[in-house]
């Protein structure tokens, strides 16, 4: 070999280990983190895929629809492309109309009530919800929170109304208050009457009839929730309180009730926006009565949408049914909810 030729040789080009950008060299530990990413990416495509998917098609896509759909004067039955616009009118007509603007149309249903007596109805039956359910509830956790025989059987009882759909309780409740029912029967036999208009039509009895069904339907799962709290709480907490002197009320009012805490914020919350929600129930119990006595917003843009052909308001109340919850519930969390969502160095 010429000394030419080993020269040659030496100046040969070194092999490019860089990649195509020209940045880092590519190696075997780059390569497999790529490869990590990859599929790390593509099981949250898998898993994660299907769920936003679906909460696309039966949450975003509604909501938008109805937004635009609160923007035009439409029946739901002609095409849409024949609808006319008329911008936040139907908002206007909810919020600030005073009276049912659908009672001015030739309907024939007798319904009339207007949207801010349908939403009291929905703040009434929140408070009434915190003022006689939470009482209700914490009573029967606090005294069902001890062993006793049937203390199972017991627990299936009260939440078995819960786990009953909303048709078949309304209509049971419906065959227990008929003129002829069980309630009317009982009213009689200790000589009284039942309301004049009927248990569900009576102007007065009406709502407080729709409560009591309400109450008796979800107190369940308020009772559940509280014994699960309830579970949680030490017991040598209470036997030392009690070696202390402490009451069974003073154990219950200073210990379990304190440490339950989260949990009954817990059910406040989803008690509210049930609440507000509120539309099975109602349905079923006479559509929330010939005259409103105990419609919700739900039910009044049930009846509006559907059964007056006004999509357009209909999908307005919806709008403000949707941005109701969503604004109460972000309020919630961000004040009661706060300290139990918090760091717990930050919540001391």
């Amino acid at each position: 070999m010429t000394a030419l030729e080993a020269s040659g040789r030496s100046a040969a080009p070194a092999v490019d280990t860089t990649s195509a950008a020209g940045s880092r060299p590519v190696t075997p530990a780059t390569e497999h983190t790529r490869r990590a990413t990859a599929r790390k990416w593509a099981e949250i495509a898998l898993f994660v895929g299907p769920a936003m998917a679906l909460f696309l098609t039966f949450v975003v896509y509604p909501v938008v629809s109805a937004a635009r759909f609160s923007l035009y004067k439409w029946n739901g039955v002609s095409q849409f492309s024949d609808a006319e616009f008329i911008g936040l009118e139907n908002y206007a007509r909810a919020l600030f109309g005073g009276t049912d603007p659908a009672t001015q149309q030739a309907f024939t249903t007798a319904y009339s009530q207007p949207f801010w007596e349908a939403l009291s109805h929905n703040f009434a039956i929140i408070f009434l919800s915190m003022a006689v359910q939470l009482p209700i509830a914490l009573a029967v956790a606090l005294t069902l929170n001890r062993r006793f025989r049937g203390r199972a059987f017991t627990r299936v009882v009260i939440f078995a109304p819960y786990v009953l759909s909303e048709v078949i309780a309304g209509t049971m409740w419906l065959i227990i208050f008929d003129p002829n029912g069980i309630a009317t029967e009982l009213m009689r036999a200790i000589g009284l009457d039942m309301p004049a208009g009927g248990w569900f039509e009576d102007p007065t009895w009406g709502f407080w009839t729709v409560f009591f069904i309400i109450t008796w339907k979800y107190v369940g799962l308020a009772i559940i929730l509280f014994l699960a709290g309830l579970s949680g709480v030490s017991e040598d907490l209470q036997e030392a309180a009690a070696i202390d002197g402490a009451s069974w009320w003073q154990i219950q009012w200073r210990i379990n009730i304190p440490l339950i805490g989260p949990t009954i914020r817990i059910w406040a919350f989803l008690s509210i926006i049930g609440s507000i929600q509120l539309f099975d129930m109602v349905w079923v119990l006479n559509r929330g009565g010939t005259a409103g006595q105990y419609s919700t917003i739900a039910s009044y843009m049930m009846e509006i949408g559907f059964f007056r052909a006004d999509w357009g308001y209909g999908s307005a109340i919806a709008v403000i049914m949707f941005l109701l919850s969503f604004v109460i519930a972000l309020a919630y969390m961000a004040t009661i909810l706060r300290r139990d969502n918090a760091h717990p160095r930050k919540a001391r």
